[in-house]
């Protein structure tokens, strides 16, 4: 069984190639869109089969367990499903629509570490992967020695500092096209790249770095509605799209809930034609945290705990470890029930229990693991893209009862006493 893990020379397979992909270029998002789901996790073994195992393989046995727990994958949750099954339908409906017009768009809301890009970009790729999969059935491949320009998603985020032509680069920059040195240049490229690339998918990540009290910021935005103009879904990924000032041009529509942004009215736009535009409309959608004051919500975030504690590979891990006794409020507790945050404790909680040999996870070990959110250089902080990291929490109490001669504990997070 351990030999699963490694091939005949006890080479890792686990181990990354060179640097992550890099989902801006597109051939960086091809090869992530590829091999998001191809990890394979550790084996499961018992203490004792590891035991029996040569140092160097026990050594990487616990390499691979490393690598299971900190490539969970993306768990989906009622909230990250509800933002996929409507990003899945608008993308579908849009791309089978060959009428003339404004296609309409999405807005991913939510805070930060909420898991807003992994989920628009998850369902982004699975659209891709079926419209590519029914182009090669219905239309000629590729000509030998040309470039395939059939990329249907394009994936770009919002600079921090936004200006017209810096967003236009971001587009450009994802197909390798040249820069144009005039704005109105770079707009014609941008609608070139999308036509000529047949692309019916664009994503804006980290759209409220557009902060609108700036004349470029504004441009931006009547920059990003008028791509809508283009045949393509455009959805745009934010921390508190609400709040963030995006929305002050539009207003909801009582009869299908949609935002509706009016035509942008001509003046220091560098669109000289605004008047002409049409209205955009947009889909708003949050992707909140786990709710833990109802019953549903409470029940959702079990269920999740349980998603995780079976993708673990801790010798003395047992069913109920995560969701059980006191342990869930004390995860929810110190995470605010923000994905992110439990996935970076459960990840540095698992390296520590491999290396103190505790092998289990429980609130005293936990306690003393701070979640720590690493290097945030590609985070603006003023955007609220970094959430405030819960402090202070608690261990909760383990409850005696009697037991015969015994004493033992209801709390299955922590380890019981006996005799």
């Amino acid at each position: 069984m351990a030999d699963q893990a490694w091939g005949e020379n006890g080479i890792v397979p686990f181990l990354r190639a060179g640097p992550p992909p890099d989902r801006t270029r597109v051939e960086g998002w091809r090869q992530w869109q590829e091999r998001r789901s191809t990890f394979i996790p550790a084996p499961r073994l018992t203490a004792e089969e590891f035991a029996a195992m040569s140092p160097r393989r026990r050594a990487l046995h616990d390499l691979h367990r490393t690598a299971t727990h900190v490539n969970m994958g993306l768990l989906e949750t009622p909230m990250s499903a509800k933002v996929t099954k409507l990003m899945r339908g608008r993308m579908r409906n849009n791309a089978l629509n060959f009428e003339p017009g404004t296609r309409d768009g999405l807005m991913v809301s939510g805070g930060g570490y909420l898991g807003k890009t992994e989920t628009a970009c998850d369902a982004a790729a699975t659209f891709e992967m079926l419209w590519r999969d029914l182009h090669r059935q219905l239309l000629p491949g590729p000509v030998p020695g040309t470039r395939d320009l059939f990329v249907p998603v394009a994936y770009c985020r919002t600079p921090v500092r936004a200006t017209p032509k810096g967003l236009c680069a971001a587009v450009l920059d994802f197909y390798g096209a040249p820069l144009p040195k005039t704005l109105n240049g770079m707009i014609r490229a941008v609608r070139d790249s999308l036509r000529d690339h047949r692309t019916t998918a664009l994503l804006l990540d980290d759209i409220t770095r557009l902060r609108l009290h700036r004349e470029d910021d504004q441009d931006t935005l009547d920059l990003v509605r008028e791509l809508m103009d283009l045949n393509v879904t455009l959805v745009l990924i934010g921390v508190d799209i609400p709040r963030s000032g995006l929305l002050r041009s539009g207003y909801p529509d009582p009869r299908t809930g949609q935002w509706v942004f009016p035509p942008a009215k001509p003046g220091k736009s560098y669109n000289p034609s605004a008047a002409t535009q049409t209205e955009r409309r947009f889909d708003l959608v949050d992707l909140d945290p786990f709710d833990y004051d109802t019953a549903a919500g409470m029940t959702a975030f079990i269920q999740h705990l349980a998603g995780i504690e079976d993708r673990l590979r801790l010798f003395r891990a047992r069913p109920g470890m995560l969701t059980e006794g006191g342990m869930p409020e004390y995860l929810f507790r110190r995470t605010r029930g923000i994905v992110g945050l439990l996935k970076r404790l459960i990840e540095d909680g698992c390296t520590e229990a491999i290396e103190s040999g505790a092998e289990e996870l429980t609130p005293e070990l936990l306690s003393a693991i701070p979640i720590n959110l690493g290097n945030l250089t590609d985070r603006d902080p003023t955007a609220g893209e970094i959430p405030e990291v819960p402090t202070d929490v608690p261990v909760p109490a383990r409850k005696p009862r009697r037991k015969g001669r015994n004493t033992v504990y209801d709390d299955r997070g922590g380890s019981a006493a006996g005799g």
